[in-house]
């Protein structure tokens, strides 16, 4: 699989957005630009795997992507922050 150089900083843009989000949606756990950045990334995977499979669509273009990859970054630090900071919301 080939990512063009603009493919990479929208992934990134992506990225950084939805761990941005998804950091001021459960708060407290922020892990800085990079940490943002790999969760948002992480986030839109499991998105991508999750949604489908629920049958939930959004629609398409950026915009979308940022949300599903929110979303999908919310679940994640949710799971992360149950596991470890023992189940406290």
């Amino acid at each position: 699989m080939y990512i063009s150089n603009e493919g990479l900083v929208v992934i990134l843009f992506v990225g950084l957005v939805a761990g941005w989000l998804a950091g001021k949606v459960v708060r407290g756990t922020g892990f800085g630009i990079i940490g943002d950045i790999v969760v948002g990334i992480a986030g839109a995977l499991v998105a991508s795997f999750l949604f489908p499979k629920l049958g939930i669509r959004l629609g398409t273009g950026l915009v979308s992507e940022i949300v599903y990859s929110a979303i999908g970054a919310v679940i994640l630090l949710v799971v992360v922050r149950l596991v470890r900071g023992g189940g406290r919301f």
